[in-house]
């Protein structure tokens, strides 16, 4: 069986098979690249990483049985500045994020992985909660490569 926790630090911050991991990605983005839109009508790499943030939370939060529902901040945030600081803060935001969720995931006995997660009250009876965290690891996967290749621009 797969350790999902451990899948998880790697995308998060270890050694992640496809590539640099998400953290290590969002270090090596400056301000000014990451606030910018190089493409256009497209999110910024402050924008995602603000998504994959809110996303992050949405998921420990529904480790812990809240009901699913888009993230409590939406879906795509747009960040209240565009300053080194403000950068610095989105960064540190994720990184929050995610070891709480590690730290939800490591608390795990091997049957809470088949829970399922919760909608309105009532089990969703297609997603337990191994797949809902290997779902978010995919996201990260996802807009880390996407973060990775925009921050070329």
């Amino acid at each position: 069986m797969i350790n999902i926790t451990n899948e998880l630090k790697k995308a998060f911050d270890g050694d992640a098979w496809h590539g640099g991991n998400a953290l290590q990605i969002l270090e090596n983005v400056n301000d000014a690249r990451a606030f910018a839109h190089f493409i256009p009508n497209a999110h910024s790499i402050a924008e995602i990483t603000l998504h994959l943030t809110a996303w992050t939370e949405e998921v420990s939060a529904r480790l812990m049985s809240k009901t699913a529902s888009e993230p409590i901040n939406g879906d795509w945030q747009v960040p209240e500045e565009s300053t080194e600081k403000a950068w610095a803060k989105i960064i540190f935001d994720f990184k929050i994020a995610n070891e709480e969720l590690i730290r939800i995931c490591e608390n795990f006995k091997e049957k809470d992985w088949n829970n399922l997660v919760n909608e309105e009250g009532q089990p969703i009876l297609t997603v337990n909660f191994s797949e809902l965290v290997n779902g978010l690891i995919q996201h990260h996967a996802y807009h880390a490569g996407q973060i990775a290749l925009v921050s070329k621009f």
